[in-house]
């Protein structure tokens, strides 16, 4: 039996781009046992994940060395005798734990001289790798072999009866076909589209005989609650009322998503929903929605996208020009099907 060790992303829509490099392993390595090392907040993500064998803590926060307390968990490590580590993030402290945990080969791109670390490290060519999910998957494959393409979708699974208890918990029902809204934008508000073009667009779903439901975190919680307001319809805010794990049971009710570039986006692709994703800041060429559902839709301004966390021209134009009735006439009504 093979074991192999992946030490995860930390953001939520990269950890649902790291399952086709999980479902590479598998098919390379027959009977492969394999861990994740992950940030707790991405555990549900990969318990959905039929590739993972056991999703174990990883305690840092963003950005916390603590040497001490890495080696103690690589020490514990130690005794699954991993055969390889696969380290995601590109940084220095992320390949510690494999290296104090004598893993015999840790593999992962070179950066931040991390060599030091890793005993095989791949130089990354960002023109034959353009995407994330590829750059993810191309570490399951021997130095020097070239990706197999087309790479199979991150797909997650659902836990009907936990769906069936949140919906009841939350006095949910699917009398009507269900319109998903996800207004958050953790990495940063030039990545969110305004509240009251979500207003918008939620007026005109639920005059159309939609039930729109709106997820996010509990830090998208007020701005949920204008949209409600704004919108002068009853929409339920369900931002901060679920876990990660409800969130995709949830989610998997769906006839339409909506969402900003966020983790929730790739969850809804993940889910095979029919999805429009809306970019502003960030540019679907480097983490686009891994689903032939999805549909992108962006302005093609000169100056996105920039990749900050908030407009550097004070414009904002590549969110505020980008008007609902752009969104609203990408939706396919003929195509959509309740569940």
């Amino acid at each position: 039996m093979t074991r192999i060790l992946v030490i995860a992303p930390s953001w939520v829509g990269d950890a649902v781009l790291a399952q086709p490099l999980f479902a590479r392993l598998h098919d390379r390595h027959r009977g492969l046992e394999l861990d994740v090392l992950a940030p707790p907040w991405t555990h549900a993500l990969f318990s959905r994940m039929r590739e993972v064998h056991s999703v174990l803590a990883s305690p840092f926060g963003h950005g916390e060395l603590a040497l001490a307390r890495r080696y103690r968990l690589a020490r514990e490590l130690r005794r699954h005798r991993y055969d390889q580590a696969i380290v995601l993030p590109n940084s220095f402290k992320s390949a510690l734990i494999p290296r104090f945990a004598g893993i015999p080969l840790r593999t992962g791109f070179v950066g931040e001289a991390r060599t030091v670390l890793l005993n095989d490290a791949r130089r990354l060519d960002k023109n034959v790798l353009p995407l994330m999910v590829e750059r993810f998957a191309a570490l399951a494959e021997p130095p020097g072999r070239d990706l197999p393409r087309p790479l199979p979708p991150a797909r997650l699974a659902i836990d009907a009866t936990q769906r069936t208890a949140t919906l009841a918990r939350l006095g949910l029902t699917l009398q009507s076909p269900v319109a998903v809204l996800c207004h958050g934008a953790e990495y940063g508000p030039a990545k969110r589209w305004p509240a009251e073009y979500f207003a918008e667009l939620a007026r005109r779903l639920v005059d159309a005989g939609y039930d729109v439901w709106l997820a996010g975190s509990a830090k998208d919680a007020e701005i949920g609650e204008e949209i409600v307001r704004v919108s002068e319809r009853p929409c339920v805010n369900l931002s901060g009322r679920t876990t990660l794990a409800e969130a995709i049971d949830l989610m998997s009710c769906a006839a339409i998503v909506v969402s900003n570039d966020s983790g929730l986006m790739h969850v809804a692709a993940a889910l095979a929903k029919p999805l429009i994703a809306i970019f502003g800041s960030s540019s679907p060429a480097f983490t686009p929605p891994d689903s032939p559902d999805a549909q992108i839709v962006r302005l093609d301004l000169p100056c996105s996208p920039c990749f900050e966390r908030v407009c550097p021209l004070g414009h904002f134009n590549c969110m505020l020009q980008l008007k609902p009735d752009l969104v609203w006439d990408r939706i396919d009504f003929a195509k959509i099907k309740p569940l």
